[in-house]
């Protein structure tokens, strides 16, 4: 299985539904709330032309996804 990075806010229901795909399918993943750590906010706003859209995830030998649907996560992650 790939390394999965998270990148959050506290706040966004997106990164909640993220969140949740990764919990329901035990697919480990490593969360960094960008509201905390100026250069995980600095990686996100260079993945993403300059905004902090959250959730940004980073996936280890696929590259980087913003906001992705559980279904983009489900073929990516799990090939179905």
């Amino acid at each position: 299985m790939p390394q999965v990075t998270i990148y959050t806010t506290s706040w966004c229901p997106y990164c909640r539904s993220a969140k949740q795909f990764f919990e329901q399918h035990n697919l480990p993943y490593t969360e960094i709330n960008i509201e905390q750590d100026a250069q995980a906010a600095d990686f996100v706003m260079q993945a993403n032309n300059g905004n902090r859209t959250v959730p940004t995830i980073a996936i280890e030998g696929v590259g980087v996804l913003t906001n992705p649907t559980p279904a983009q996560l489900q073929s990516i992650l799990l090939g179905t």
